[in-house]
């Protein structure tokens, strides 16, 4: 892990290094829970898998290996969930690897050659509650706090498409979004709107 980074959990956002990680492991972990829905998702990964993700707020990108061997990358895991931080407060949490299985498959259905666009990652209870009160169609108790969701699209895929791979891998809820030029994914229960 690069000592920028270390530095910015251990001192601007009051994170342990060592907690931070272990969280990011769990989340790993949690992946491995047999859900009916998962088993289709967990069968066709590989066991070495990688995101390509820009966020369109920060102007961030990465392409990082965050699992290797079946074993997912605690230090990879982190320098995702810090590109998908809460743009407007810079908190991080640690994304649910689940999610990042999600974002995977997808990015391997669609045969994305571009990286996925991040409008939305994570968001803090206090950002989430101050979008919440600008419109009705941000959730009180969304999974965006829990590390649990983002908000995407990917350059040269028509939306709906999008919409459909995430529909059918059956991860957990999607949302679609076309006024607005993204798909909401989750890795709640299976639901769509």
């Amino acid at each position: 892990m690069n000592d920028w980074f270390k530095n910015e959990l251990d001192a601007e956002y009051c994170v342990d290094r060592r907690r931070f990680l272990r969280i990011g492991v769990l989340a790993g972990a949690a992946s491995l829970t047999p859900f009916s829905a998962w088993a289709g998702i967990m069968r066709d990964l590989a066991p070495e898998r990688a995101l390509v993700i820009y966020n369109t707020h920060t102007g961030e990108q990465i392409k990082a290996v965050y699992c290797e061997n079946g074993s997912y990358v605690p230090e990879a895991v982190a320098e995702i969930s810090r590109v998908l931080r809460d743009h407007r407060s810079n908190e991080i949490c640690a994304i649910d690897a689940r999610l990042l299985d999600l974002l995977h498959g997808i990015s391997t259905k669609i045969e994305a050659r571009q990286p996925l666009h991040i409008i939305s990652g994570y968001r803090s209870p206090r950002t989430n509650a101050q979008l919440a009160a600008r419109s009705r169609k941000v959730a009180k108790h969304s999974l965006h706090m829990q590390g649990m969701a983002v908000d995407i699209r990917v350059p040269g895929r028509d939306l709906a498409q999008l919409r459909k791979v995430a529909v059918a891998l059956k991860g957990g809820g999607v949302g679609y979004y076309p006024k607005s030029d993204f798909v909401h994914v989750d890795v709640g229960r299976v639901r769509y709107w």
